[in-house]
């Protein structure tokens, strides 16, 4: 079994804007030690001192470990990154992480790195994490399909009309960030979330489940919140319907109950995938306690 606390998972009502439905996701209770994560957890990101496009050095200073979550988007450097898988960095450590690149045209002046307010649109870790998985299964490799990743930022900036000089994912969201629709809509969903004891959400456009976005705990999600609203709202939905609780729950335990391939985490805990014609998940379990796990539908 993928994730056993999933069978008992409970699922609240949908709040909808722009199209997009977020439905909460609540998990029992897991046994998991202090993780801190987020802007105020000190890790540091760099690039290596040879730099290299699929790898990031990171840098836990702390007495407790740092989680970085697979679709965060890392702006600076020589050029932007996103983390192909998430990783829990043990303390006082240095750990080299697996990257994609989303700006193609850049291999610029090495600068420091900073968190964007959005992970990487849903469409580009759709593509990352089905190429890595896709990878893990062949040849042991945290590596994407860095051609198909530039290909899914082509793509979201082109259903735009966005025209970046570098080719860069981040220059959607500025596009969105001088739309007043799309900032009410984030602020209002910042206020409203997440929900005492909310530990996930399933984002849906209409009736048809796009992602699920589990974390160990309310709080790691609360760090994660504004972040990854803005990133699943990156998308213009023309649906009008809206999705059932029922039906995501069915997902939700098809996915705890599905067959993982099971690896060590590239720091602390076991990493586990599943692929199939359905969907594309990953997920990240420390003492048998899930840490985060995300799940991309077909």
């Amino acid at each position: 079994m993928l994730i056993h606390t999933l069978d008992k998972a409970a699922v609240g009502l949908p709040i909808t804007r722009l199209g997009v439905s977020f439905m909460p996701i609540y998990l029992p209770a897991n046994k998991l030690p202090k993780i801190n994560s987020g802007l105020e957890s000190r890790l540091k990101i760099d690039e290596l001192e040879h730099a290299s496009v699929p790898t990031l050095m990171a840098y836990n200073p702390t007495d407790t470990p740092i989680l970085i979550v697979e679709g965060e988007h890392f702006i600076g450097g020589k050029q932007n990154r996103t983390l192909n898988t998430t990783v829990l960095v043990p303390p006082q450590t240095k750990l080299e992480i697996p990257v994609s690149c989303l700006e193609r045209g850049r291999w610029g002046r090495r600068r420091g790195y900073t968190r964007s307010d959005s992970f990487a649109p849903r469409h580009v870790r759709h593509r990352t994490a089905a190429s890595v998985s896709e990878s893990m299964h062949q040849s042991g490799s945290h590596d994407s399909d860095q051609g198909a990743v530039w290909s899914a930022v082509d793509e979201v900036l082109a259903a735009e009309s966005i025209a970046s000089p570098t080719d860069a994912a981040e220059a959607l969201h500025a596009t969105y960030r001088r739309e007043d629709s799309w900032m009410l809509a984030i602020e209002e969903l910042c206020r409203l979330g997440p929900l005492p004891g909310q530990c996930g959400f399933a984002v849906a456009h209409g009736r048809r489940i796009a992602a699920l976005e589990l974390f160990g705990s309310p709080d790691l999600l609360t760090v994660h919140w504004k972040a990854l609203i803005r990133s699943y709202l990156l998308e213009r939905v023309k649906a009008t319907d809206y999705p059932s609780t029922s039906w995501v729950l069915r997902r939700l335990r098809r996915f705890g109950q599905s067959k993982s391939e099971d690896t060590p985490g590239i720091g602390l805990g076991i990493e586990k995938r599943v692929r199939n014609e359905e969907w594309t998940a990953q997920a990240l379990v420390l003492n048998d306690g899930l840490v985060h796990a995300s799940f991309f539908m077909e």
